[in-house]
């Protein structure tokens, strides 16, 4: 017997489908062994040797996983095909007392017979320098987490802590909301107009004024709305016609298929999927879903930076396309998509369906309905990926305004010619917006209308799921595994939270953290020394640097600096208590505002002898919609989510995630709400709804 041992149960049983009676497959519910919670586990002095055990809640796997490796001939380590599964791997062989003749390591990309058969017909043994990587990472996070946890405890507030990653994620979050919270809005113009051509007043043409005389216009150019009004009453007495009609074929290409952080972008941006859901509905696809009756794995592995399509893959989409769509939508030879990261790790493929066969609309009835939105996705981006571009016709079309200067007015109109890919992607969104035909090169027109348009410059948007990945993934700083924990650990910890668009902004304590490390830790914030690290990390993964000497220069260096902060740090002058004039109704003693790790709170000042908190609520100016006594203000629940309540709780139960308007709904005048997208009535029974 032959012992395969994978990760999930899931995994488990989509393997067995695949294999004979000579091979039993068990599951090892992730890691087995780890670094103990109740101390460092690393021993500094000694070159950094990890102290590893085996965690209770593992110790009944391992042991049955001992007695089935005793029975068996060969045992075969199937788990992932990155550090993590090399890892697991590599653990394994420790806590099962395995030696180098006792097993083989097989690995695969994708959760199908052919690749779990071609796997085995081609073991391997660990590799070593992807386990040393995965381990260096561990130690490294290890470090920072126990070594400036206790410092934020002891300066800021009991039960916080920081992550080598984390901490850069939650500064470029904290410094966009201070670029928002400075940012002085500029007020500008723009002029459009409708023309159309003389004694053919239904024809319209809307083009925007780009250009006075030999200047282009730019964005901030018209700032004053009397000069605006000038340039208007000066083009209403001019003579118009069209200039100039250029038409040309534009080409659209394809996007490549997918990698773990375009995935978690484009997932939120279509469905508003935050990263940590993307990969959870990407890890049951891969594992396997039933499929009448049969496990079966729908995509390949989900956790890579490669853009790399495997020959069979690309030969697969190229039958499905041909049989599907006819040979028109068939390329002559497979189109590579390059990677842009140097270190993507090439022996990986991008994201892609197991089965270009097996279409979404096949295989819907087994998916839940987010499960079948990714795979559409997936699937649709990679076979749009070998599909020809689409092709459209452009028009450019402008018109001269000659008064006492000459104003120049542009439209653009296209015209889809042949859909190509677009025919299996539709979330590319297209308009086809066409011009009336049998225009020409020096046509009169008059003027219809013409609008002067005030615009406000905006402030930079708060980082969401996909912006902050983009720009994690920009700056260097985590690596494809990394990016849906970073995001979940901010949010658990209430360093940030969600706002109503589901973007983040930083809460007070997160704040607070964050400016201290700025100031006093830059290294562990700092960009691009975290980009180094990761750098580093994957020249271990090559074989290319030693791990512990990387550890050795980062750690020694930033134990100095914690010593030394540990007794010039003063845990008022960081999160200052504020004295209040309002007396505790329990003891008398005065009331002080304490900080939280939701914001700050009112306590009395002789806590914790004396257990009296009040929270403190944000007011707003909206009457209770319910009991029209008290006032709305803004709550948190205990998990951090914000919500909106009565003033007069508990004598008022309102209470309400979506923020409540002072306006009635015209139709049964019940309170409005605003939520996401759209104002609509409180009142479940009412269908009335408008845009923001």
């Amino acid at each position: 017997m032959k012992l395969v041992i994978v990760e999930s149960p899931t995994k488990m049983k989509t393997i067995t489908n695949f294999l004979d009676k000579n091979f039993k497959v068990a599951a090892s519910y992730g890691h087995i062994r780890d670094l103990p919670k109740s101390r460092l586990g690393i021993d500094v002095n000694n070159n950094f040797e990890p102290q590893y055990i085996i965690p209770m809640k593992a110790r009944k796997t391992v042991s049955q996983l001992k007695k089935l490796a005793s029975k068996a001939d060969e045992v075969l380590l199937a788990t992932d095909p990155d550090r993590e599964g090399e890892a697991i791997a590599y653990h394994l062989t420790e806590a099962l007392k395995l030696d180098d003749q006792s097993y083989q390591r097989i690995v695969f990309h994708e959760i199908t017979k052919s690749a779990i058969l071609e796997a085995l017909q081609n073991p391997q043994k660990i590799n070593f320098d992807l386990v040393n990587a995965q381990q260096a990472r561990r130690i490294l996070d290890r470090l920072v987490g126990y070594e400036l946890s206790p410092l934020l405890w002891k300066k800021v507030l009991k039960g916080l802590s920081a992550g080598r990653v984390q901490s850069p994620a939650l500064r470029l979050i904290v410094e966009r909301e201070k670029e928002r919270n400075n940012f002085q809005p500029q007020i500008y113009y723009s002029l459009n107009g409708i023309f159309s051509p003389l004694k053919k007043e239904k024809i319209e043409i809307k083009a925007e004024l780009f250009k006075t005389n030999d200047h282009l216009l730019k964005q901030l150019d018209l700032k004053d709305k009397e000069e605006g009004e000038k340039i208007k009453a000066d083009i209403v007495r001019g003579e118009n016609k069209i200039l100039t009609i250029q038409e040309k074929p534009i080409k659209r290409q394809p996007l490549p298929p997918f990698t773990t952080s375009t995935l978690q972008q484009t997932a939120y941006q279509l469905f508003k999927f935050s990263a940590k859901k993307t990969m959870t509905l990407a890890q049951l696809l891969y594992e396997g879903k039933n499929i009448d009756n049969k496990m079966t794995g729908l995509i390949t592995y989900m956790r890579t930076d490669s853009f790399n399509i495997s020959p069979l893959a690309l030969s697969a989409a190229y039958e499905f396309i041909k049989k599907q769509f006819g040979p028109q939508y068939t390329l002559e030879k497979p189109r590579i998509f390059k990677s842009r990261s140097r270190l993507a790790q090439e022996a990986h493929e991008a994201i892609r369906p197991t089965d270009p066969f097996n279409t979404p609309e096949k295989i819907k009835p087994f998916l839940s309905p987010d499960e079948f939105k990714l795979y559409q996705l997936i699937w649709s981006r990679f076979i749009a990926s070998q599909m020809p571009e689409a092709i459209f016709s452009q028009k450019n079309l402008v018109i001269e305004t000659k008064s006492n200067q000459n104003y120049f007015f542009k439209n653009t109109s296209s015209a889809l010619l042949f859909d190509g890919f677009l025919k299996v992607y539709p979330f590319l969104k297209f308009e086809e917006n066409l011009l009336p035909a049998n225009l020409k090169e020096g046509l009169p027109l008059r003027i219809k209308k013409i609008n002067l348009e005030e615009h406000s410059t905006q402030p930079p948007s708060r980082f969401n799921d996909a912006s902050l990945i983009k720009t994690l993934e920009k700056y260097g700083i985590g690596r494809p595994s990394t990016y849906a924990p970073i995001i979940s650990i901010l949010l658990e910890r209430g360093y940030v939270s969600r706002d109503q668009n589901k973007s983040f902004f930083p809460n007070e304590i997160g704040i607070i953290v964050n400016d201290l490390l700025v100031k006093h830790f830059p290294n562990i914030v700092d960009y691009q020394f975290t980009s180094q690290l990761e750098e580093d990390l994957d020249l271990i993964a090559q074989g290319k640097k030693q791990w512990q000497k990387v550890i050795k220069d980062f750690y020694f260096p930033f134990k100095e600096q914690i010593t030394k902060k540990e007794t010039e740090l003063e845990k008022e002058t960081i999160a200052p208590i504020t004295r209040l004039e309002e007396k505790c109704p329990k003891c008398g003693k005065n009331l002080v505002s304490r900080l939280g790790r939701y914001g700050r709170f009112l306590a009395c000042e002789d806590w914790p002898n004396c257990p009296y908190t009040k929270s403190i609520n944000q007011e707003t100016s909206i009457p209770c919609p319910l009991c029209k006594k008290g006032q709305v203000v803004i709550k948190r629940s205990k998990r951090g989510k914000q919500f909106y309540a009565c003033s007069e709780w508990p004598n008022c139960q309102f209470a309400s995630f979506n923020e409540p308007l002072a306006e009635n709904c015209p139709i049964c005048q019940s309170y409005l709400v605003k939520t996401k997208k759209k104002i609509k009535c409180s009142n479940k029974d009412c269908s009335y709804e408008r845009p923001l």
